[in-house]
């Protein structure tokens, strides 16, 4: 059974009719995944007789009965392996869920495999991944983007029907505008984060990598909600995110951030992106150009705060309680230096130091401080905008995905590759990518990201608006 392109919509239909079984589903899962993913490499691991045993007793009429998702390896699943791609933590077993796989249980599907990324999720790129880089689907000599580039690479490399991922600056939205896939994160407080390996506690997100519009919807219900064991989780009501999927845009007004067509930007992303919102307009959407002025400032404020976090959430691996430990220590402080020094890579380390720095005595209020009030600038040009309009359109990535090693010695370049999903981040606003075409580059046709986004808590929105699009193309 051959399951590229295979939806969670035609999965669950198939189930439902006793066309397939899920342990027919799982085997037909698992040799994708060896026929293709020694090519890709975008799992790390997996545990099929696991998987198989779950499948045996899957409910079907469950929202995701006996649906495989594969699982980032940021996310902990009982009983697996959950190492964030570092050294460090080779070796270390998660002793419970992640609220977001107790919830995807629930709903009956079947967490199957861990995907790759890059360390600790920090990357673009997932070549800083201890383990092995990912290749892109599409041209296996560049980057599958990042940090959840193995979550992207498996659903378009038709390995997986779905994938959950985390996005602290686009580390979901981007790989999966350079994959050729939807990619979802939903708003700041929407989805626990209980039992996501911190990286930057006042950005992260969980959520979904998949096919369609649609099938993001199936999974964000699964997994959105209050949770007792993330006070940033909001207790809001979870609206019917399938009810008015296909309502369309006609009557709504959709901006377009000047700000997000930039001199440098790839000429076929933004003709592409152009004929989206083109597309948008045919569809009876208005379309009105808007200014959100402090984007400019958003990268740099991003790595201020964000590797302020790092460098804080990541002080608790220090070979005490989790993971590799050096051997024969001299003293405590050898034994930390060491356990550190070997089990991290290179750019964990260059976030760790910068963090420590902009938190240090003397800086704090020069750098981290202020990073703070910037943000509250970014986030202020977001609620002015969308008291005018539904909802925004822009680029998910200036560039289509570049060569593997292109951009590893120069990381502004690199850190340049999430320029436009950043700010969403920032404001914990929602955001998701979806496939608007190709570029031509060098005789391949890479794919081109649509990034939608929209208001707080408003992902029913979202979907819509992105639906439509997409229902547009395949009409």
């Amino acid at each position: 059974m051959d399951i590229s392109g295979l939806t969670i919509a035609d999965a669950r239909r198939r189930l439902k009719a006793k066309e397939l079984s899920p342990v027919e589903l799982v085997d037909a899962v698992n040799a994708a995944i060896e026929k293709t993913d020694p090519q890709i490499g975008g799992y790390l691991s997996r545990d099929y007789e696991r998987a198989r045993a779950a499948a045996a007793k899957a409910d079907v009429d469950l929202p995701l009965g006996g649906i495989p998702v594969a699982i980032k390896d940021v996310i902990n699943v009982k009983g697996e392996s959950c190492a964030c791609a570092s050294k460090i933590l080779q070796g270390y077993t998660a002793p419970y869920d992640a609220t977001v796989i107790t919830k995807l249980r629930a709903a009956g599907a079947i967490p199957f495999g861990r995907t790759n990324m890059d360390e600790f999720a920090m990357g673009s790129s997932t070549e800083n991944s201890s383990v092995g880089i990912t290749r892109n689907p599409r041209d296996p000599d560049r980057i599958p983007g990042g940090s959840s580039g193995g979550s992207a690479a498996v659903v378009a490399a038709g390995e997986a029907l779905a994938s959950l991922g985390s996005d602290t600056g686009g580390s979901i939205r981007q790989p999966a505008a350079l994959c050729g896939c939807v990619g979802l994160k939903p708003s700041y407080g929407r989805v626990s984060r209980f039992g996501l390996v911190a990286f930057a506690s006042s950005l992260d997100q969980i959520g979904p990598f998949t096919h369609t519009v649609e099938d993001a919807a199936l999974v964000l219900q699964a997994i959105a909600g209050h949770d007792s064991n993330d006070s940033t989780t909001l207790d809001l009501p979870v609206p019917d995110y399938s009810a008015g999927l296909n309502n369309g845009v006609k009557g709504m007004k959709l901006g377009v951030p000047k700000e997000y067509f930039v001199d440098g930007m790839d000429e076929q992303v933004e003709a592409r992106v152009r004929e989206a919102i083109e597309v948008y307009r045919g569809l009876g959407a208005e379309i009105v150009e808007v200014s959100l002025p402090h984007t400019k400032y958003a990268v740099a404020d991003y790595y201020i705060i964000a590797t302020a976090e790092a460098s804080a959430n990541l002080a608790r691996f220090d070979g005490v309680r989790y993971g590799r430990r050096a051997s024969a220590p001299q003293d405590l402080a050898d034994h930390y230096g060491r356990t550190r020094g070997e089990g991290f890579g290179r750019e964990v380390k260059r976030r760790i130091i910068l963090g420590t720095y902009v938190l240090s005595s003397g800086y704090y209020d020069a750098y981290y401080l202020r990073a703070q009030k910037v943000r509250t600038l970014i986030r202020r040009d977001f609620e002015e905008a969308f008291k005018k309009v539904d909802g925004l359109l822009s680029p998910t990535s200036p560039v289509p995905a570049f060569k593997i090693g292109e951009r590893m010695s120069d990381p502004l370049q690199m850190y340049l590759a999430d320029i436009f999903t950043i700010a969403a981040n920032l404001a914990g606003i929602c955001g998701i990518s979806v496939p608007c075409g190709d570029a031509d580059v060098d005789g391949k046709k890479l794919p081109v990201g649509l990034q939608v986004m929209a208001p707080a808590f408003e992902e029913a929105r979202l979907l819509r608006i992105a639906r439509a699009y997409e229902a547009s193309r395949k009409s």
